[in-house]
């Protein structure tokens, strides 16, 4: 079973509970956080969220907080992170095909339950296409990640 790393700050935490429940049917849900609903910092979840993928305990990860932005912010901070808020099917999957997205981010104040659970779903399955221009895009934004290292 593939491992799926998921986490989310105070306003993302009840979104998160009831995700990692239906996920864990499918997946082994690893979660970096928080543990309730006292407030806590979206960067520090991301900081976990991404550290997790950095070191290979999974490939892809779901963050959610108030809106997604913050924790889509701060999680594209990370080498190797490719994070982009979705609240709808097509961005998670073309997020995925033509960006090769492993971060997906969430606004728990924004999606209920059933609309996150289609979107995830979407993100979980989608599959990158290596086609030239998306290979070329994406060793560009390498690049650029490369650039800023010093």
């Amino acid at each position: 079973m593939e491992n799926i790393i998921i986490g989310a700050d105070h306003r993302g935490f009840n979104l998160k509970e009831k995700l990692k429940v239906l996920l864990s049917k499918k997946y082994n849900v690893v979660d970096v956080g928080t543990n309730s609903e006292a407030s806590v910092d979206y960067p520090d979840i991301a900081e976990a969220l991404a550290k997790a993928i950095q070191g290979g305990t999974g490939s892809k990860g779901i963050i959610i907080c108030g809106s997604g932005v913050g924790a889509c912010v701060a999680a594209n901070k990370f080498r190797g992170i490719r994070a982009g808020i979705c609240h709808d099917v097509f961005s998670a999957h073309q997020g995925v095909e033509d960006d090769d997205m492993n971060v997906i981010c969430l606004g728990g104040g924004i999606v209920g339950e059933s609309l996150a659970v289609e979107v995830i779903d979407t993100f979980l399955n989608a599959k990158f296409k290596p086609e030239e221009r998306y290979i070329r895009r994406l060793e560009k934004v390498k690049k650029i990640e490369d650039s800023q290292r010093n």
